[in-house]
């Protein structure tokens, strides 16, 4: 194996430069998803790193109604905020449960968006059928274990989950990323941000090469409302989620009167469960509401052999979300 070329970037527009005239180029920032899959488990081949890590995309701040947060800063900065903890605490839960205190301190808020399939066969080189990694050549999962892997927005082609904690509150929130390449600057809506694997897994977002991430806004609640983050897996120490769910709730006199819903561990992409917001909304927040809002979430999962207990799961970490937050409100 070659090893890649290292360049440092001196600025941004340095940076997109070095990468979009370069078709074999990546971005490097912490490295916790790139460096071992470059380096340990040899799926991607770059012939050029860029090291973005001194650009000016560090920084948090608020405008009022919203966080705009540097693409570099990290994960652990971010759980810090003080304006995350008391406006967005679901958010803080979700980037505790994502990671060890050591990946949190590297890993950027940008990379977490962008981090690869936890596929294992995505993951091994050889295995040869695996679509994200080599176009048309099939999904070993479909028919192999597939223990951790999405039962929605998944097919025959692909059902390789996404794995980001942190993505799913910022899907409930309506985040924004926005966005630098050669042609300007641009700004897209989380939820329109990743692509459903369709026949094209190898597609994962709406980035085009050498663009890169340079803000996300991530919109705060209302005063009153109440948000909360629940990850169930294997094990309480850092391990991917079989499923979780992150909801914000207002609730008046008994009824929901705001609804926010996402789920991880389910998804090929970070999954907002719109329909179940709008059986929600202006529902009573009680249990029947919860299971009601849970069946029209996973009503129609994609499973194979190995993912089917995940449709129940998922309904009651959704039910058991909901209610936390009802009786917060109490």
């Amino acid at each position: 194996m070659t090893s890649p070329a290292y360049v440092r970037a001196h600025d941004v527009a340095d940076a997109i430069a070095l990468v979009s005239g370069h078709p074999g180029a990546h971005y490097l920032a912490g490295g916790t998803t790139e460096l071992d899959l470059v380096l340990k488990d040899r799926v991607l081949t770059p012939e050029r790193l860029v090291d973005i890590t001194r650009l000016p995309l560090h920084g948090i701040t608020c405008s009022g109604s919203a966080l705009m947060v540097g693409a570099l800063v990290t994960m652990e900065e971010l759980a810090a905020d003080p304006t995350v903890v008391e406006r967005v605490p679901f958010v803080r839960d979700a980037l505790l449960a994502g990671a060890s205190t050591q990946i949190r301190n590297m890993a950027t808020i940008g990379g977490n968006l962008l981090q690869r399939a936890r596929c294992r066969y995505f993951r091994d080189p050889t295995v040869a059928a695996c679509n994200k990694r080599t176009p048309g050549s099939g999904c070993a999962a479909v028919a192999g274990a597939a223990r951790m892997h999405a039962i929605l927005g998944a097919s025959e082609h692909c059902i390789a989950l996404h794995a980001s904690d942190l993505c799913v509150p910022l899907t409930a929130l309506d985040a924004i990323v926005d966005i630098q390449g050669m042609g300007g600057e641009r700004s897209v809506p989380l939820t329109e941000f990743y692509v459903l694997p369709g026949d094209r897994p190898e597609v994962e977002t709406v980035l085009e090469h050498g663009e890169l991430i340079t803000t996300i806004e991530i919109p705060l609640l209302p005063a009153g409302a109440r948000s909360g983050y629940l990850k169930v897996r294997d094990r309480a120490s850092y391990e991917f989620a079989l499923t979780s769910a992150a909801a914000a709730l207002m609730i008046e006199d008994g009824v929901i009167i705001d609804v926010r819903l996402a789920l991880g561990g389910v998804g090929t992409i970070p999954w907002r469960a719109r329909e179940a917001e709008a059986v929600l909304a202006g529902a009573p927040a009680n249990n029947e509401s919860f299971r009601a809002a849970a069946e029209v979430a996973l009503r129609e999962p994609f499973t194979v052999p190995g993912t089917e207990f995940k449709v129940e799961l998922a309904k009651r970490t959704i039910v058991r979300t909901l209610q936390t937050l009802a009786e917060e409100h109490q």
